[in-house]
């Protein structure tokens, strides 16, 4: 690579009052970059303040540890593979919620109806997430509770896209019936699913609470897995039918996000 890299102000003095080998250590890693994938022993040590042989003692160790790698014929170093350990140990440390909760958000203001993240959990729908909004409605989803797997958008949006082996055992029990409106005949419930696969969303009114409408769409991870479902849950005399397309494009837009983001920190 050609160029010098810019030093910290005071370089010298700096690092100089930092003497442990860790700090140095840190100090190469943070020198790489989108536009810096290779680092040279020269390099570092213009950027550290130290000699050259100083230099190439700390990428070595460095690379002894796994931290980088010696591209080949000696043109510098690179990132290794203990790096890409250590990030992929970080992104399973921000969760689901994390990454969801500004995407409900954005959502809730958007429609004025509360959002709300589930995901299942067995034989059942965890409530995973609630993001409240203009309207405040009293429903069975509260975060952290357990709802049944074969009544409201979300729950059916979950139970559209588990695989056929899953998909028999649940259904081969006695469903539930929670309102009049309550899919329990499990060839009738059969071929909703299949309709909501086809269109990518579910939209269900009174299943689960009168009264309530709902509409959810899958998250995704990279290999296509629906790992959750984002949904809003409205009062339905305030959601007239010619408005339901609006609410949809909104919700699939969403989880459509949320699953772009998911994919990125593979969860």
């Amino acid at each position: 690579m050609s160029g010098t890299i810019p030093r910290e102000s005071g370089s010298g003095q700096g690092y100089r009052g930092r003497n442990s080998t860790a700090d140095r250590a840190l100090d190469i890693l943070l020198l790489f970059g989108d536009d810096r994938l290779a680092l040279s022993a020269t390099q570092v040590a213009e950027h550290l303040g130290v000699a050259r042989s100083t230099a190439y003692r700390y990428l070595q160790s460095l690379t002894s540890n796994g931290f980088l790698e010696e591209n080949d014929a000696g043109s510098g170093f690179r990132l290794g593979p203990r790096v890409l350990d250590l990030a992929r140990l970080a992104r399973k440390g921000v969760g689901l919620s994390e990454l969801a909760r500004p995407v409900m958000r954005t959502l809730a203001r958007a429609v004025g109806q509360p959002v709300l993240l589930t995901r299942r959990a067995g034989d059942a729908v965890v409530c995973l997430e609630r993001e409240e909004a203009v309207h405040t409605l009293r429903l069975s989803y509260e975060r952290g509770q357990v709802l049944p797997v074969n009544a409201g958008a979300a729950a059916l949006t979950l139970l559209a896209w588990a695989d056929h082996a899953e998909l028999d055992r649940l259904l081969a029990r006695p469903l539930a019936r929670f309102t009049d409106a309550t899919v329990t005949d499990p060839e009738r419930l059969r071929a909703r699913l299949a309709e909501i696969r086809t269109r990518g969303y579910a939209v269900a009114r009174g299943e689960l609470d009168p009264d309530v409408l709902g509409i959810g769409a899958p998250v995704r991870r990279e290999d296509g897995d629906v790992v959750a479902a984002v949904s809003i849950a409205a009062l339905s005399h305030r959601v007239p039918d010619e408005q339901v397309p609006n609410y949809v494009a909104a919700v699939v837009a969403s989880a459509t996000e949320l699953s772009v983001q998911v994919a990125r920190m593979g969860l």
